[in-house]
């Protein structure tokens, strides 16, 4: 027997051809996904072309749009300077802007809407226009349930119906719509009419669009007539405001200024205040005083001083030496020669010095008090005399404000009075506006419009549906997906029981499926050529994946070989075989392994399959565990030297562990994988139970293929079976 345990290098070699997973884009496959869905964009783009075409020849209303030029005049000079009154518009592109804004206010609209009488007007009074075919239906069948309930006594019901449906009353409309048509009119001619400034000019257009070239050209010429004949009435009017305050104003300034002056001359009179020159010479006359009182107070400081140093020295020479008389000087050496009545005589000479430095006290105390009080008097009248000299300068510079005021005033009112009669408008018309050209519906922008986003819509279906594809449609998906090869391509078998499915190879053995079998086969036997696999076991992800069928399908056509060959039903779970052949034995493959009844005597053999089928049997013991004996192991051995080739159909698995336990006595393990149906994330985790065993899967199958899939999702022209080219060499199912 040939083992298929291997190695951790070729495990790792294994994992390697697993493909990582990374968020790069496959420009390549885009291109490829949105060829194969080729035919869903181009009906995309059909159907946005005719409902293109449907909306431009069956839908959609001309609208033609007419078009003014108005610019706004440069004025440099006026008749009189009054530009502080009713100055020109500015230049300024801010201005330039609100004149725009002003042009389409609700004030100048309403004035052509009333000049044209628009509220009659169908366009723009929705209130006079037929209600479309689904509203009349509709309010046909809200008046018949209506009635109908009213019958029945259930008029409750009409308002909640109302209210759910969304329907309103008559009252509820008109509360919820303009308080009136001419307001819905003016909205209205807003949303027909634009205007734009013109880039580094002076100059705006307006536009009208409407269903009447004419009704455009006559909306433009009228608005551009209210706007310029608006701008002259609003002058007018502040011209008009202007002198009525200006009268006013300068009434009351002349009042004002008559009373600042009475009050000026009144103040004037009662100061005694001569002029602002004898102020100043009282300061003056007041710094003076304050010098020479300054000096007084310095000089009774150092004659207070002296005299506390004359009192408070004991000191005969330092006395002498502090006042400095020779009288003193004279006794004080007497007193050193010896002299009696030296000391007598310096006392009494002392003492008349004191008495003088008190004297001196005296007199310069009474100076000070004299120069204080007179210099505190003449301050007290330079204060008095310099706020009197304050609130006389105030009220003059009062007077003259007023007076400037006032005649300034009376110089704009006689320059306003003269202006009257004499406003300009700011704006005037550059070109007229003549009916207008037709710029709704533009078919060839519409249509390309409706190309480009039917391409889109289709190109995204076609790319979204590829990126929601989460299974296998190509042989290249598959091996890039696992890093394991293909080995066969099998198609769906046009049965209707799997009980038919033995005779429909026989009948057609060159059918598409007989075909894909017989190339299975091929690929499984050359797969090793120096040992061509004995035991082939066929198992998948999940059960309805096809591996039963395309086990009993392998087993038929390997028997074709002149083979001697043998199909085990190794899913004693759920035993399916039963639906493939009739009359079975009732011994199975738990009667095989007990090595007590010789194969031939368990097997039977179907013709129509020309090979022997060991049945599935039930069992108390678990499946695992009995495929895990060594009973199995010496079963397989006693059928690798009674057959040339042993087929064993095991379970799914990822849903019981039996095939990788079955796998350990294999030559070749087939992998099958349900065309559109099993999902990636399954294949993958199925292979990885098999690497985690020390498993190699041989090869996948890629079954239950469905031709007209393959040629829907544009594979159709890549896979012989499923290709125009491969048509000749099947026999059609």
């Amino acid at each position: 027997m040939k083992e298929t345990h291997i190695t951790e290098k070729a495990s790792q070699t294994a994992r390697s051809q697993m493909p990582a997973d990374d968020d790069e884009i496959d420009l390549m496959e885009l291109v490829r996904a949105l060829w194969r869905g080729k035919w869903i964009i181009v009906l995309s783009v059909l159907a946005a072309m005719s409902l293109a075409g449907y909306y431009v020849f069956g839908v959609a209303v001309s609208e033609y749009r007419s078009t003014a030029q108005l610019t706004l005049e440069m004025r440099t000079k006026q008749v009189v300077d009054i530009e502080g009154v009713i100055s020109g518009a500015s230049t300024e592109q801010a201005a330039l802007n609100t004149e725009v804004e002003i042009l389409l206010s609700r004030r100048i609209l309403g004035q052509v809407a009333d000049a044209l009488d628009l509220v009659e007007d169908p366009e723009f009074n929705a209130a006079l226009r037929s209600p479309p075919p689904l509203e009349s239906v509709k309010a046909a069948v809200l008046g018949w349930t209506k009635d109908v309930l009213a019958e029945l006594g259930l008029d409750d019901l009409v308002g909640q119906a109302a209210q759910g449906e969304g329907v309103v009353t008559e009252n509820e409309t008109m509360d919820r719509e303009p308080t009136s048509a001419r307001d819905r009119v003016i909205g209205g001619l807003r949303n027909a009419l634009s205007a734009a400034v013109q880039r580094n000019t002076y100059v705006f257009t307006i536009s009208a669009t409407t269903q009447d070239p004419n009704k455009s050209a006559q909306i433009v010429n009228t608005l551009s007539d209210v706007y310029i004949q608006d701008q002259i009435a609003v002058k007018f009017e502040a011209t008009e405001q202007a002198v009525a305050w200006l009268s006013t104003r300068v009434t009351e300034l002349e009042q004002e200024l008559r009373e600042k002056e009475n009050a000026l001359k009144a103040a004037t009179a009662e100061t005694d205040l001569t002029s602002p020159e004898a102020l100043e010479a009282q300061n003056l006359q007041a710094k003076d005083l304050r010098d020479r009182l300054q000096e007084m107070r310095g000089r009774l400081a150092q004659t207070e001083a002296r005299l506390g140093e004359l009192r408070n020295t004991q000191d005969r020479a330092t006395i002498v030496e502090m006042t400095d008389d020779p009288t003193l000087q004279q006794l004080l050496a007497q007193i050193r020669d010896g002299a009696q009545e030296a000391t007598q005589l310096f006392d009494q000479r002392l003492q008349t010095l004191v008495t003088r430095a008190k004297a001196e006290r005296q007199r310069l105390g009474n100076q000070v008090d004299a120069l204080a009080a007179s210099y505190e008097k003449l301050q007290d009248r330079i204060d008095r005399q310099s706020e009197d000299l304050v609130q006389i300068q105030q009220m003059q510079r009062e007077v003259e404000t007023t007076r400037t005021l006032y005649e300034t005033f009376l110089t704009r009112l006689k320059e306003t009075t003269v202006q009257r009669g004499l406003q300009q408008a700011d704006s005037r018309v550059l070109s007229d506006a003549t009916p207008g050209g037709r710029v709704a519906p533009r078919p060839a922008r519409i249509f390309a419009l409706a190309m480009v986003l039917g391409a889109m819509i289709g190109a995204g279906f076609v790319l979204l549906r590829q990126f929601l594809h989460n299974t296998f449609r190509t042989t290249e998906e598959l091996e890039a997906a696992t890093g394991i090869p293909v080995l066969g391509q099998i198609p769906k078998i046009p049965i209707k029981s799997r009980d038919k499915l033995i005779g429909y190879l026989q009948d057609k053995p060159t059918s598409a499926a007989a075909e894909a079998i017989r190339n299975l086969r091929t690929s499984i036997l050359l797969s090793d050529v120096d040992a061509p696999p004995k035991v082939v076991m066929s198992t998948s992800s999940v059960p309805r994946e096809g591996k039963t069928t395309q086990a009993v399908a392998l087993a038929q056509n390997m028997a074709g070989l002149g083979k001697k060959v043998l199909l085990i039903e190794g899913d004693i779970r759920r035993r399916t075989f039963s639906r493939y052949f009739d009359n079975t034995p009732s011994g199975g493959i738990i009667a095989a392994l007990s090595n007590e009844v010789a194969l031939d005597q368990i097997v039977f053999y179907n013709e129509e399959l020309g090979a022997d089928v060991l049945m599935g049997e039930k069992s108390r013991a678990n499946a695992a565990d009995l495929f895990s004996s060594d009973l199995f192991r010496s079963f397989l051995l006693r059928a690798r030297e009674a057959y040339d080739f042993v087929v064993i159909d095991t379970p799914p698995v990822l849903v019981v562990p039996d095939a990788r336990v079955i796998g350990q006595q294999v030559d070749a393990i087939i992998y099958t994988v349900a065309w559109d149906k099993t999902d990636r994330s399954q294949v993958i985790a199925g292979l990885r139970e098999f690497e985690s065993v020390n498993l190699r899967v041989t090869g996948l199958a890629l079954a239950q293929i469905d031709p007209k899939g393959m040629r829907r999702y544009g594979y159709g022209g890549k896979y012989g079976a499923y290709s125009a080219y491969g048509r000749g060499y099947y026999e059609a199912g």
